[in-house]
């Protein structure tokens, strides 16, 4: 076919697909964390197989990129093993906190791609992380514009 009757801004050209930006910041994980990043390669290396059984370009492009970014952060990670004591807020520590409105909230400080603030998880490069680590019980932290008591770290 001549190129002549090719829609060159169509969804097939996958050359244009964008690499997923990988982390700046040190790649330390809990030991879940890792598990989490090997079952997400496991799982693509089936979507990509599957896809290209099925010459399925446009999933052939994107678990190809998504194989990348996980290989990557599989290569980059430091595991990091459970703190021994949390007297003070280190990496895989939980920590509860009082907020200047009287919200009590509890957070487990995390990898990046492990972190999920909805579900209790903070990426230990977030900025509430970083205000915490190093803190005990009683500190106060800069919350946002506001102030946080850490009341307990387990």
């Amino acid at each position: 076919m001549s190129r002549a009757f090719v829609n060159e801004d169509s969804a097939e050209n996958f050359e244009d697909l964008p690499e997923r930006p990988v982390s700046e910041h040190s790649n330390y994980v809990t030991v879940e964390g890792l598990a989490r990043i090997e079952a997400e390669l496991t799982r693509l290396s089936q979507e990509h197989a599957e896809a290209m059984a099925a010459t399925d370009r446009t999933a052939l492009a994107r678990t190809a990129r998504d194989l990348r970014y996980w290989t990557a952060r599989r290569a980059s990670a430091q595991v990091i093993p459970p703190p021994e004591d949390c007297h003070a807020v280190r990496f895989g520590c939980t920590v509860t906190l009082r907020r200047d409105d009287g919200r009590k909230q509890t957070f487990r400080i995390v990898g990046e791609d492990e972190a999920e603030p909805a579900k209790g998880t903070l990426s230990h490069v977030s900025p509430l992380a970083r205000a915490l680590l190093g803190k005990k019980v009683g500190d106060l932290v800069s919350a946002g514009q506001d102030e946080a008591e850490i009341l307990a770290i387990s």
